[in-house]
C-alpha cells in the first residue's frame, strides 16, 4: 500500500530533486497527472523502429543519403522520447524521464519537415522549374533556416521547461511550434501554388503510378504534421497545469498515431522512387514528367541528382 506523503509540498512534485515517487505521491500529483500506457509507449518505440529501418534500407538501396539522414535523426529522437515516455511509467515524477520524452518528442517531426521541404524543392527542379514563381533552391534556403529556428526553439524550451522557471520554456517551446506551424501553411501554399500552375499547364496529365504515389505519400505527410503541430500548440497554451495536457488518449492519437502514419507516408512519397537515375527508365518516363510538351526544358536540364 502506498503511504503518501501529504507533508510534500506541491512546488516539490516536480523538478531534479522532487522527493516525489508512486509510493509517497498520487500519480495525479505529477507534471502529466497519468501514468503513461506502457503498452501504447512500446509499441510507438517498436513502430518507430521498424519505420526507421525502412527508410535506412530505402536510403541505402537509392543512395538519398540527405533524404535518409532526416529520417533517421526523426525516428530516433521518436523512439529516445517514447523510452522517456516507458521511464515515466515506472516513475511519472522522473525530471530526467520528463525532460527525454519533451524534448525529443517536441524536435521530432522538424527533422522529416526538413526533408520534405528539400525534396520537394528538388521535384520542381524535376519537373518544371520554369513554371515556379521563384527559383526552386529558395524552398530550402527559406524553409530550412526556418525549420532551424523552430528546432533549436523547441528543443531550448524543452530544456527550459524542466528547470524550476517552467513558463518560460513553455512560452519558448510555443513560438517554436507556432513558427513550425506558420512555415508549413506557407511551404503548403508556396507548393500549392506551383501544382496549380503545373497542372493547369497540362502536364500532370501525364502523371504516372510513381509520381502519384510520391505526391500522395509526401502530400498525406506534410499534413499529417501540421494537425500534429497544431494539437502540441492547443496542448501547451495553458502551460503544464492546462487541461489537455492531462488526457493521454489525445497525445496517443495527435502525437504517436498522426507521427507514426507521417513517417509511413514518406515511405511512399520517398524521393528514390522518382529521382533515382537508375529508375528513370523503367520508372518515370519523359512524358510521365511532361518534359517532351511545350515551353518545358530537355531532360538533361531536369535530371535532379541526390
Amino acid at each position: 500500500m502506498p503511504n503518501y506523503n501529504y507533508s510534500i509540498s506541491p512546488d516539490d512534485y516536480f523538478g531534479s530533486d522532487s522527493p516525489c515517487t508512486l509510493d509517497n505521491c498520487k500519480v495525479e500529483w505529477s507534471i502529466l497527472g497519468y501514468r503513461p500506457d506502457l503498452a501504447a509507449n512500446i509499441a510507438f518505440i517498436a513502430l518507430f523502429g521498424v519505420v526507421g529501418l525502412a527508410h535506412a534500407y530505402l536510403g541505402f538501396r537509392w543512395k538519398s543519403w540527405g533524404f535518409m539522414a532526416g529520417m533517421l535523426m526523426g525516428c530516433l529522437s521518436e523512439v529516445v522520447g517514447y523510452v522517456g515516455r516507458v521511464m515515466m511509467w515506472n516513475n511519472p515524477f522522473s525530471f530526467n524521464a520528463f525532460m527525454i520524452q519533451i524534448v525529443c518528442l517536441t524536435i521530432a517531426p522538424v527533422f522529416y519537415t526538413a526533408s520534405i521541404y528539400v525534396t520537394l524543392s528538388k521535384t520542381i527542379v524535376f519537373l518544371a522549374p520554369e513554371l515556379s514563381r521563384f527559383k526552386p533552391q529558395l524552398f530550402y534556403w527559406i524553409f530550412i533556416p526556418f525549420d532551424i529556428v523552430c528546432l533549436i526553439l523547441q528543443a531550448a524550451g524543452g530544456a527550459m521547461s524542466t528547470s524550476s522557471d517552467s513558463s518560460v520554456g513553455v512560452d519558448i517551446s510555443m513560438a517554436g511550434l507556432i513558427l513550425q506551424v506558420i512555415v508549413i501553411v506557407l511551404f503548403i501554399v508556396a507548393f500549392g501554388d506551383y501544382m496549380f500552375r503545373y497542372w493547369r499547364s497540362g502536364h500532370a496529365a501525364n502523371f504516372g503510378w510513381r509520381l502519384n504515389t510520391f505526391f500522395a505519400g509526401l502530400s498525406a505527410s506534410i499534413i499529417l504534421i501540421l494537425t500534429r503541430c497544431i494539437y502540441r500548440v492547443a496542448e501547451l497554451k495553458d502551460g503544464y497545469d492546462g487541461d489537455l495536457i492531462k488526457h493521454e488518449i489525445p497525445f496517443i492519437i495527435l502525437e504517436g498515431v498522426v507521427i507514426v502514419l507521417a513517417a509511413i507516408a514518406l515511405c511512399f512519397g520517398h524521393p528514390g522512387l522518382v529521382f533515382n537515375k537508375s529508375e528513370y527508365t523503367n520508372g518515370v518516363s519523359q512524358s510521365e514528367k511532361g518534359v517532351n510538351l511545350s515551353g518545358l526544358r530537355g531532360s538533361s536540364e531536369n535530371t535532379v541528382n541526390n
